[in-house]
């Protein structure tokens, strides 16, 4: 293994992830995609490589709502790699109706936290590994809609909204960096995390049906590009100027204060100790 940058990006073959992924490679990085769809996969792993004239782009397959699949390609990435120098965990859905993993989680709740959560900590060896390593977590603004329910972590026992079970992933992105950084604090390992803005992706069409297709298109003239949207991620892994922050939340590559909640030690502490309890059961 060469003294490249080893930088990973899961939901690498679409959207945000795909322009991160690519930068990396542009930046002559060794550069690990996560992705579940191993169609679309080879198809984003193939463009970096063109496109980027960088050899170093390897695909790996991992459904972030299968805890086995995250507990296999954690075991074969640090089999592999001697260390890992930044981890983005840009993956998310977004689902109009209650789903579940294969786990039994609520789906949004599944992939876009537990499934980083879990992710994260089985790479945290390698990740300490390299030299001042950097975890990013893709928030979003609409965590300012969730609320971490203790009692019903995986809304089966209320009505099911969209915006306010997808913002409760969110927040707990959020929440899950702050304690994280904090646990960290002392390695040389930073961790922040951050809202891209209103992007034009595929996180609003459904993974099996294709709905949404038709609003994501009408609505794609007001939105960032998949480019834009990447680039507060990409400053985070890679700038100088961010070197040793952690713990901070970022908007258009300046660090801003969220709501109250979402820097409540007590409430990440908590979340902390219930997503091991959940990730540990299975």
């Amino acid at each position: 293994m060469d003294d490249k940058k080893i930088m990973m990006v899961t939901g690498a073959n679409s959207g945000m992830g795909k322009a991160t992924a690519l930068a990396f490679a542009k930046m002559g990085a060794h550069v690990i995609m996560l992705c579940r769809n191993e169609e679309k996969g080879i198809a984003a792993q193939q463009e970096i490589i063109s496109e980027s004239k960088n050899q170093k782009v390897e695909l790996f397959l991992c459904d972030l709502g299968k805890l086995e699949d995250i507990r296999r390609v954690a075991q074969a990435i640090n089999e592999k790699f001697p260390r890992l120098d930044v981890l983005v965990n840009n993956a998310a859905i977004i689902t109009t109706t209650r789903q579940e993993t294969k786990d039994g989680f609520e789906l949004q709740f599944g992939v876009n936290h537990l499934g980083p959560f879990l992710l994260t900590n089985l790479l945290l060896e390698k990740i300490k590994a390299g030299n001042s390593s950097r975890i990013i977590n893709v928030s979003s603004g609409a965590h300012k809609f969730g609320n971490i329910d203790f009692n019903d972590l995986h809304t089966s026992q209320r009505k099911y909204r969209t915006f306010s079970v997808y913002g409760q992933s969110k927040l707990a992105n959020i929440l899950f960096t702050i304690e994280l950084a904090q646990q960290l604090r002392d390695t040389g390992v930073t961790v922040n995390c951050l809202h891209p803005g209103a992007v034009s992706t595929n996180l609003g069409i459904d993974r099996d049906t294709g709905f949404g297709k038709t609003i994501v298109r009408i609505l794609q003239p007001f939105f960032k590009t998949a480019e834009e949207g990447a680039d507060t991620a990409i400053y985070l892994a890679t700038s100088p100027e961010v070197q040793g922050i952690t713990g901070k939340y970022f908007i258009n590559r300046k660090p801003v204060v969220t709501k109250r909640t979402a820097t409540d030690r007590s409430v990440a502490k908590r979340l902390w100790k219930v997503s091991e309890e959940l990730v540990s059961k299975t």
